[in-house]
């Protein structure tokens, strides 16, 4: 996933990429940085270039911000952006760009990694576990697994394309390391099930995409039809709202 940051200072440039890349060795997040110090120049890389997600210096010479913004929304109606600014007087004609938040400088720190997390809510294919199977780490995006399941001391893990990896891992660990993403439920003992993936339920039974159908415990069956329902809504929410 690639990260761009537009500002014409320099001091603001590292500042921000420090902090980003601070963040993404604490949640497990691999992205590219991208670093502009004009609007001009951020915008003639979008001819080959792509961003999830833009930090933008309102006020620059030159091409502004907002201005950049506008041009951006122009090709990307769905890259998330995020102003940078030293005052907030023209908030409301950022936000008319859908920007998805803002944040003062000097930066601090927390500020910035609490927006950084709202936002990758929004980006759920940047994520990812190393797993160790068949004498090698192998990378996964959470959007690609369909569900993993326990099976003695190791963990099954179902793909998207439809193999399956078997790693030395318990569901309690999955469970860490898949943390605060809400798209992984559990549905019964050993057995984690990815939201996106379901397709109904039938029988106290969950239905997937890839075929596979798991029982749920039935004193959570309400919990867990509610729990997929308010995850796949939040998602198409956040998407309206975010997106363009």
């Amino acid at each position: 996933m690639k990260i761009a940051l537009v500002d014409d200072e320099r001091i603001y440039l590292d500042e921000i990429s420090r902090i980003c890349r601070e963040f993404g060795a604490e949640n497990n997040i691999g992205f590219e940085i991208s670093a502009f110090t004009d609007g001009e120049s951020f915008l003639s890389s979008l001819d080959k270039n792509t961003y999830s997600m833009v930090f933008m210096d309102i006020f620059m010479d030159g091409t502004d911000g907002i201005a950049a913004v506008r041009k951006l929304r122009e090709r990307d109606s769905g890259c998330i952006v995020i102003f940078l600014t030293s005052c907030g007087e023209r908030m409301p004609e950022a936000f008319s760009c859908h920007a998805f938040e803002y944040i003062l400088k000097p930066f601090d720190d927390n500020r910035v990694k609490n927006v950084l997390t709202d936002a990758f809510k929004l980006l759920p294919s940047s994520k990812y576990i190393d797993v160790y199977s068949g004498r090698k780490t192998v990378r996964l995006l959470f959007s690609d697994i369909v569900c993993a399941v326990s099976d003695a001391h190791y963990l099954c893990i179902g793909l998207a394309d439809g193999t399956e990896l078997r790693c030395r891992m318990t569901a309690g660990e999955f469970a860490e390391q898949t943390a605060g993403d809400g798209r992984f439920i559990s549905v019964n003992k050993g057995i984690t099930v990815n939201a996106e993936m379901v397709t109904g339920f039938d029988n106290n039974c969950c239905l997937l995409e890839n075929g596979a159908r798991f029982p749920i415990r039935v004193r959570d069956r309400l919990a867990v039809e509610q729990a997929v329902r308010d995850y796949n809504f939040e998602k198409i929410r956040s998407r309206a709202k975010h997106g363009g």
